[in-house]
């Protein structure tokens, strides 16, 4: 439908829509009874105080042209300021997510509402913490019935986050393939046999998914056994214990272990954070985005500012770091995302429109690379001016630090490797970046071979 949102179309309760740059939802009229119930029962409420459910007002409407007819209510959800996908989450993130929508499948489940969706693109991260997003995956309870989401959940959740943990973190990037979830037969085909030690995991994904290949194409494997109350309970508990169980520590890789130590004097690395708070303070950004974070050291530099931070970084061991960070320190302006930028989330789902690309999902005031360009030039055989047009597709302003070859960093990646990067300079450097911006600062980093760079708008 026209003006409804890529991702918004597969609910006949309702859809997103932008109206005068805010995202809205419309309440078609089939779904009036459970809204009523969502309202009247005191649920809502309950799970907006807790910061469960995204709040919204409700607003008159329609304001949507796309289907009048079926209007029922116009609701204006609280912004989510960045929008973030399950393959971008790390194990935290994803496990945060599944145990708030159990939480609240069992809050709904106590006031005579069930969840009727319990897919992974419901939850968002706003404020260090998931919050679902969805207020239409309510409906109310029917006696006997089973959970209409228990397959969805497993896909969207425990099958990934059993891969995850049992196998390898880096198997949370089939659900950038599989975008309905880990099909359950593919799941246990690649746990280890350890798992079905586990008698969570040995029901709710190996038998599980044996009942779904038993009775595929004669629609009683989507329907369920049916279910007391207390039965529905007792599953939601279930699965709650198995998911708050399965862990992954973060181990040293490549980059998990990565310090400036020999690169920095801690006098130069002082210099560096110093000149970098400086950057940020003459620019004021409300909103940034911290490109190869790390475990975020910048990205709470840069949100002690004042700034919004999403910290990107193609590591899991960072990123799970990272959150893990957010999470102690309850910090609400840094976002870590697992994001190899050689091989950015691409625009995916129905006619490429459901999942977006990064530029499409925002621009910041800032970008922030430091520590960088050298991985992205030599290690991937990225050309300067190639990275140059990319950061420029992102943001109008950059914070950059250049790193040469006689840095021990650059030097320890050209060790095994012929040295083809005859324009990776400093001089190479600015040539290319200055075709899309002006030089503003330039900062040698006393101390170390390094140079930071504040770059501003073409032209300005």
């Amino acid at each position: 439908m026209k003006g409804v949102l890529g991702a918004s179309f597969r609910d006949p309760s309702g859809f997103v829509f932008e109206f005068e740059g805010r995202v809205h939802r419309q309440v078609n009229q089939s779904y009036a009874d459970d809204f009523e119930c969502l309202v009247s029962s005191g649920l809502y409420e309950r799970l907006r105080q807790k910061g469960w459910l995204v709040a919204h007002a409700q607003v008159e409407g329609p304001l949507s042209s796309a289907a009048p007819a079926i209007h029922y209510r116009t609701l204006l959800p609280d912004p989510v300021p960045f929008v973030s996908y399950p393959y971008e989450w790390c194990f935290s993130q994803l496990k945060d997510a599944a145990l708030l929508t159990l939480r609240i499948a069992r809050a709904a489940l106590a006031a005579g509402m069930t969840l009727k969706d319990a897919n992974a693109y419901n939850v968002q991260f706003v404020a260090g913490r998931p919050v679902f997003i969805d207020t239409l995956s309510f409906e109310r309870y029917r006696e006997g019935e089973p959970w209409v989401a228990y397959r969805q959940f497993c896909q969207h959740f425990l099958a990934p986050l059993a891969l995850m943990a049992l196998r390898d973190v880096r198997l949370s990037q089939l659900l950038r393939v599989h975008l309905d979830g880990v099909p359950l037969d593919l799941a246990t085909s690649l746990l280890p046999a350890r798992a079905w030690l586990r008698g969570g995991l040995l029901m709710h994904l190996r038998l599980h998914a044996s009942f779904q290949r038993r009775h595929a194409g004669s629609g009683s494997a989507s329907r369920g056994r049916p279910l007391s109350r207390q039965g529905f309970d007792n599953l939601l508990v279930s699965l709650h214990s198995l998911v708050k169980k399965l862990d992954w520590a973060p181990q040293g890789s490549e980059w998990g272990d990565y310090t400036e130590g020999d690169s920095y004097t801690p006098e130069a690395l002082a210099r560096k954070q110093g000149l970098v708070g400086e950057h940020l303070a003459a620019v004021a950004p409300a909103t940034l985005w911290d490109l190869g974070a790390n475990i975020g050291v910048y990205s709470r530099l840069a949100a002690s500012a004042g700034a919004d931070v999403v910290g990107f970084d193609m590591d899991p061991a960072c990123v799970e770091q990272s959150y893990r960070e957010v999470r102690k320190q309850r910090e609400r302006r840094v976002l870590p995302l697992l994001l190899d930028l050689t091989n950015p989330s691409p625009a995916i789902g129905w006619a490429n429109l459901e999942r977006g690309t990064l530029p499409s999902r925002g621009r910041p005031d800032l970008l922030l690379a430091l520590a960088l360009v050298h991985h992205l030039a030599i290690s991937n055989n990225l050309p300067l001016p190639r990275i140059a047009a990319a950061l420029a597709d992102m943001a109008d302003r950059l914070v950059i630090e250049f790193v040469p070859k006689s840095d021990p960093k650059v030097e320890r990646l050209l060790a095994t490797r012929r040295d083809i990067f005859p324009a990776y300079t400093a001089e190479g450097f600015e040539a290319a970046f200055t075709e899309y911006y002006d030089i503003v600062a330039r900062d040698p980093i006393e101390g170390s071979k390094r140079t930071l760079y504040r770059m501003g708008p073409k032209g300005s």
